[in-house]
C-alpha cells in the first residue's frame, strides 16, 4: 500500500476499479490515442500539465494554449523530455480576454484539420476583486466565459472531425465540489460585478457551477442535434497547485498538511478523472454527467437544473456578443 493509498479507498472505487488514488496514467493504461488531437487549457502547470503529459504519452497530438509563448514553450520542452516523440504545440491565448480567445480559435482553425478532445481545465481561484479586459468579474470571465466562447468557436471543427473520422468527440469541463456553495442566483452582470458584495470563494463557486451547467446544456444540444459529441464535467479532488495561491495562507497550509494524507490528492491523482473522461473507452456515449474519483457523482440540485442551464447559456451568449460589438465598459 503506497503513501497515497488507504484501505477506505478500495471501498470508494467504482465498478471499473478506479477511485480516489488512481492516477492519470493508470486510468489511461492501454489506450491508443495516436489518432486524436486535443486542446488542454491551463496546461502550463498543475493538473492541466499532467493531463497534457499523459495525453501525449498515450500518443495524442496536444495543443497547449498559454498566456505567453515563453511559459508554454517551457512546459512543452519539459514534457518532451519526459515523453520523447510527443506531439506538442503551443499557441498563445488568454482566457480572460475574449478577443484573445477569438484569435486563438481562428489560428487553430487554419492550422489544424481535426479536433477530437477539448479539455476546459484552466482556472483561477479566490483572487481579489478585479474585472477582466472585457469588464466581467475575473473568475467568472476566466473560468466560464472564456471557455464558453472557446468551446462555441471550436464546435464546428469538432463536429466535422467526428463526421469525417467516425470517432466520437469529447468535451470535458473541470469544475469543483466548490460549486455547492453557489445557489445559481448569480448569473447577472450587475451582481457579478458588484465589488461591495464580492466574496472571492463564493465567486469561484459561481464559476464552477457554471462549468457544470455549461457541460449539461452542451450535452442536451448535442443529443437534440444528433451530433457525435459528448460533454461532461468533473471535480478533480483537493490538490495543492498554483490555483490555491490566493487562498492557502501559511496557517491554512499547516492545518492541511497535518491531515493531508487523509484527503489531499497529488497532481497525478488530480488529473485522473479528467483523463478518464477524455480517453477511457467506457465513457463512449456518456454525456451530461458529473464525475468525481473516476465515477459518476451527484452535484447539488442547482447544477441539475435544466432551466438554469439554459438561462446561463443565454446570459453567456449576451456577454460574448456584447464583447464582439465592443459595447463593454472596458477597464482603463
Amino acid at each position: 500500500m503506497g503513501l497515497w493509498e488507504w484501505p477506505w479507498d478500495r471501498r470508494r472505487r467504482g465498478p471499473s476499479g478506479l477511485g480516489p488514488t488512481s492516477t492519470a496514467e493508470e486510468v489511461t493504461a492501454g489506450v491508443d490515442a495516436t489518432h486524436l488531437t486535443a486542446i488542454v487549457t491551463g496546461a502550463t502547470n498543475g493538473i492541466g500539465r499532467e493531463t497534457a503529459r499523459v495525453l501525449a504519452r498515450r500518443g495524442a497530438e496536444v495543443i497547449i494554449p498559454a498566456r505567453t509563448m515563453e511559459s508554454g514553450n517551457a512546459v512543452k520542452q519539459s514534457i518532451a523530455e519526459e515523453v520523447p516523440g510527443s506531439r506538442l504545440h503551443v499557441m498563445e491565448m488568454d482566457l480572460a480576454s475574449l478577443d484573445s480567445v477569438r484569435c486563438f480559435a481562428t489560428a487553430f482553425d487554419s492550422s489544424h484539420t481535426h479536433l477530437n478532445i477539448l479539455i476546459n481545465n484552466a482556472g483561477i481561484m479566490g483572487c481579489p476583486f478585479k474585472l477582466s479586459k472585457d469588464g466581467i468579474e475575473l473568475q467568472f470571465a476566466t473560468n466560464h466565459v472564456g471557455h464558453f466562447l472557446l468551446t462555441n468557436l471550436l464546435l464546428d471543427k469538432m463536429k466535422s472531425t467526428a463526421r469525417k473520422t467516425g470517432v466520437q468527440g469529447r468535451i470535458v469541463n473541470v469544475s469543483s465540489i466548490a460549486h455547492k456553495r453557489s445557489d445559481g442566483s448569480c448569473f447577472d452582470l450587475n451582481k457579478l460585478n458588484d465589488k461591495s458584495r464580492y466574496k472571492p470563494l463564493i465567486a469561484y463557486a459561481h464559476s464552477k457551477l457554471a462549468n457544470i451547467l455549461h457541460a449539461n446544456e452542451l450535452a442536451k444540444r448535442f443529443q437534440e442535434e444528433g451530433c457525435n459529441l459528448t460533454a461532461n464535467s468533473l471535480h478533480p479532488g483537493v490538490i495543492l497547485t498554483n490555483i490555491t495561491r490566493y487562498v492557502v495562507t501559511n496557517s491554512v497550509m499547516v492545518s492541511i498538511l497535518s491531515v493531508g494524507n487523509l484527503f489531499l490528492k497529488n497532481t497525478q491523482q488530480g488529473a485522473a478523472t479528467t483523463c478518464y473522461l477524455a480517453l477511457h473507452p467506457e465513457l463512449k456515449d456518456v454525456s451530461g454527467k458529473y464525475f468525481a474519483d473516476c465515477k459518476e457523482a451527484t452535484p447539488r440540485p442547482a447544477a441539475r437544473d435544466a432551466e438554469l442551464a439554459k438561462r446561463l447559456w443565454d446570459f453567456s451568449e449576451q456577454l460574448v456578443d456584447t464583447n464582439r460589438r465592443g459595447e463593454f465598459n472596458r477597464q482603463k
